[in-house]
């Protein structure tokens, strides 16, 4: 059966229920405060993160190694010869390259097919997910690559938060910082772009009628496969949302994530996003 394999940019952790129940396998990303470096979602939690965000300790974020990535590989390889990773956008980090070099260490014989997801957080997730639901099915490697491939221009990621103080300071978020200025008491709208980017969509003027705005972007989908509903530390506000949308996509079929803490420690623990995904 082919094994799928995505990271902890997708808001999956590596032991988390979801996981678990797809068979997911999750490269952890690095979380540095200070000179402490923790491997995300196995030596530090989502909640000890976005606590520490909201005392104004900021972190800083990295890549895992190749090697790293190899003895991931080197593992699965023991228990299948068809891997896919699913892997955060070239646009966000060198993620993938690292993937790609530890495709090239590898020890073992298996055969290793990689996606640029050009997406992160829940968009990412939802791919990997489905990946893993069609691996079930026992489907091929081919079969499941090219289900992942197709589905990557249909899967539509918005995000807003409360202010671009945490975007200001990272300086690592696209064309984003074109908005900074005046605009730090605005509520902002992004999405990711056809190159795997965060690029500005919209802005309002108050967290309430962001969610608004998140509602009536997902209200605009005809036929909706697959939707995500994902916040970093308040889910009060994830809920309103999940209760606005039940009515048009029941909320026993929409996931719901934590967004990752690599993707929250660069826009601040506000955040709350959707992802659909057209038929």
């Amino acid at each position: 059966m082919v094994k799928v394999v995505t990271d902890t940019a997708s808001g999956i952790a590596p032991e988390s229920e979801i996981a678990r129940e797809s068979g997911i396998t999750v490269i952890p990303m690095h979380i540095i405060f200070g000179t402490e470096s923790y491997l995300d979602g196995i030596d530090i939690s989502a909640d000890e993160i976005y606590h520490r965000l909201r005392n104004k300790e900021i972190p800083t974020t990295s890549s895992p190694s190749p090697g790293e990535v190899a003895a991931i590989f080197d593992k699965l390889a023991e228990e299948t010869d068809d891997i896919l990773a699913v892997i955060l956008s070239s646009g966000y980090s060198v993620a993938y390259e690292a993937v790609l070099g530890g495709k090239e260490m590898m020890k073992k014989k298996c055969r290793v097919e990689t996606i640029d997801s050009l997406h992160a957080c829940g968009a990412e997730a939802i791919l990997a997910i489905n990946a893993a639901n069609e691996a079930k099915e026992g489907k091929s490697l081919d079969n499941v690559s090219e289900m992942v491939r197709s589905s990557i221009p249909k899967t539509h990621m918005r995000m807003t938060f409360d202010t671009l103080e945490y975007v200001r300071r990272s300086g690592r978020i696209g064309r984003v910082p074109a908005l900074i200025g005046s605009m730090l008491k605005i509520n902002p709208i992004l999405m990711t772009d056809n190159d795997g980017r965060a690029s500005p969509c919209a802005r309002v003027r108050s967290r309430a009628k962001a969610i608004d705005w998140l509602y009536d972007f997902v209200k605009g989908f005809k036929d909706i496969k697959d939707l995500v509903v994902e916040y970093a530390d308040i889910s009060d506000d994830a809920e309103r949302l999940i209760q606005m949308i039940d009515p048009i996509f029941p909320r026993e079929r929409m996931y719901t994530l934590r967004v990752s803490p690599m993707v929250g420690s660069y826009v601040g623990p506000s955040i709350i996003g959707v992802t659909v995904v057209e038929r």
